[in-house]
């Protein structure tokens, strides 16, 4: 659906993970689609529209437009967006919605505490990360024991769950692993290169039944040598999520870089004409 001028702008200027076309197409096993300058995914009856123009100019008219003339063109049952800003005319089409921001790492303005570093080498001695290109059963393992404690939503589950889809489709995924001295799997993330100049933390976990402190710290470090050997300028570390997470995260240096807000509705007959109302202002 997508033309190779289409691709190239989108690879040139993707800023989010939901830009990158081998990270997004296998985990929403959808058709990708671009319009004024937005990404969309449609899988059946459902469609997902990235509500962040590759050009950075928000235009809260023009993601109205750009939406209804997907919702017109594909005629879904169900739609998903991601916004910086839902605007107020759609907040009440909202079935479900969530709020987070985007963290990112600049590696160009990066300087590790002294302590976390201390805590690298001491792992390190008990520890190795080495890459990897597929996921094994004991990754499979991880994550059911992750899904199964943590209790994730939905669509977190789902992520974790259709990781392997990522992994054998994209030439650009990476699978870094945290091994002991008994060739045991303490912990993983899986990352994505391919953004223009930056890299992307897709998942990670690690054994809450074999736990070695600072593992998923030793793991972290890694991904930042990828991101410098790669020569890329910043890391995308996801959503906030959680308290937890955001602590992680921003110990290493992390900090908000965009707003993230999800909406999620079903299309019925009165919510297609009241998105029409709108755009007849």
């Amino acid at each position: 659906m997508l033309k190779n001028h289409e691709k190239d702008h989108i690879l040139k200027n993707a800023y989010i993970p939901e830009h990158i076309l081998n990270l997004m197409i296998p985990l929403s096993k959808a058709k990708a689609f671009f319009i004024n300058d937005y990404l969309g995914f449609v899988r059946g009856d459902v469609l997902i529209f990235i509500g962040y123009p590759l050009n950075k100019n928000f235009s809260e008219q023009n993601f109205i437009n750009s939406l209804q003339s997907s919702i017109r063109k594909f005629n879904p049952c169900y739609v998903w967006f991601i916004t910086p800003q839902i605007p107020s005319e759609l907040e009440k089409l909202c079935m479900e919605r969530e709020t987070d921001d985007y963290y990112i790492l600049d590696l160009e303005k990066l300087n590790i505490k002294k302590e976390l570093i201390r805590q690298i080498k001491k792992a390190s001695m008990y520890l190795t990360v080495r890459r990897n290109s597929e996921i094994s059963k004991e990754h499979l393992r991880l994550i059911k024991e992750f899904i199964e404690i943590k209790k994730p939503s939905q669509r977190v589950a789902e992520l974790f769950l259709n990781i392997n889809d990522f992994v054998t489709y994209s030439n650009t995924a990476v699978v870094l692993d945290c091994m002991d001295k008994k060739d045991n799997l303490i912990a993983f993330y899986v990352l994505d290169v391919g953004g223009p100049d930056f890299i992307t933390y897709v998942i990670g976990t690690y054994d809450r039944n074999n736990y070695i402190p600072h593992a998923s710290d030793l793991v972290f470090h890694e991904m930042i040598n990828i991101a410098r050997q790669e020569n890329k300028k910043y890391i995308h570390l996801g959503l906030g999520v959680n308290e937890g997470l955001r602590r992680f995260k921003e110990k290493w240096g992390g900090v908000p870089f965009l707003k993230y807000e999800l909406c999620g509705y079903r299309i019925t007959k009165t919510e297609s004409t009241l998105i029409d109302s709108f755009l007849i202002r």
